[in-house]
């Protein structure tokens, strides 16, 4: 049996991850007070993996929110510390690292993006995420680990947080009365929203694929929605009776990138995945989630 180190298990992602591998895979699953990769020395990240000898090792954990210093010592000095260790103490393991579509910045309107687009991040995160990706692929290429990184694009479905858009929508909804407006920021930018169980699922074909013929590979729908549609269904499925009231005012993010859709040809053909679910199952699953009623939870 397969033994895989999941670190970031309690996270939004990784604890999807958990759920999709635990079933046939030796999962360990540390905490972040046993393993946190921002804190660690590269000494106590080479123990603690050496002890716990995997054949694989997958990574959900970083940061999506903070200033510069943290997002890159949360990120990219992570994945530098987690390399090492890797390469160190388990030479023969499978790494799998989650990356983002913030490593792209902007991308034309209509086009689809692919790996080969040379990233220009417009945000912290996404020079954290792209920095971080470019040390893993750079490990990789000369041999020192056996990587993949996964470019997720948006992800979405049961459990987001509520520091997410669609995680704060639904919780709103949760409580608001018939009639209420829900009052959201601007909701024109297009986001290739992924599933999250797609995303696991993505993970699971990126530890067993044998000699994968790419090392960054994109993780997406393939198709770019308004934010707006994803917000009308979620108001849809609650059943709810409220008015969407946008704030005119630009967000500073979606103005630098107001499109996104991921050209899905490479991971098609290296790990042989495909998304499963649509966008209603997604938004369907994110409402069950966070409904009040329990009969109506995931």
């Amino acid at each position: 049996m397969t033994r895989v180190l999941l670190v970031g298990a309690s996270g939004f992602i990784g604890g999807h991850v958990r759920r999709e591998l635990e079933a046939d895979m030796d999962l360990v699953c540390l905490s972040r007070a046993e393993c946190d990769l921002a804190g660690s020395t590269r000494e106590t990240l080479r123990e603690l993996i050496g002890a716990v000898r995997p054949d694989a090792v997958v990574c959900c954990a970083g940061a999506v929110t903070g200033t510069a210093e943290e997002l890159v010592l949360s990120n990219t000095l992570a994945a530098a510390k987690l390399l090492d260790a890797v390469a160190v103490a388990a030479p023969g393991a499978r790494l799998v690292r989650l990356g983002s579509a913030a490593e792209y910045g902007p991308v034309p309107f209509g086009a689809s993006v692919s790996e080969d687009t040379v990233p220009a991040p417009v945000s912290e995160y996404g020079v954290s995420q792209a920095a971080a990706t470019r040390l893993t692929a750079l490990a990789a290429r000369a041999g020192l680990v056996d990587a993949v990184v996964l470019r997720v694009f948006n992800p979405i479905g049961p459990g987001m947080p509520r520091t997410t858009l669609l995680g704060r929508v639904a919780a709103r909804l949760a409580r608001l009365a018939p009639g209420e407006d829900l009052r959201t920021g601007p909701l024109d930018a297009h986001r290739d929203f992924v599933d999250v169980r797609d995303v696991a699922r993505a993970v699971r074909h990126a530890l067993t694929v044998r000699a994968p013929a790419a090392r960054v590979l994109n993780v997406g729908s393939g198709r770019a929605l308004p934010v707006r549609a994803a917000v009308r269904l979620l108001v849809e499925e609650a059943c709810a009776t409220v008015r969407i009231r946008e704030d005119c005012s630009p967000s500073p993010r979606s103005a630098q990138v107001g499109w996104m859709r991921a050209d899905l040809t490479r991971v098609t053909s290296v790990l042989g995945w495909s998304p499963r679910h649509d966008l209603n199952d997604s938004v369907r699953g994110i409402w069950h989630a966070a409904a009040p009623d329990p009969a109506a939870s995931y």
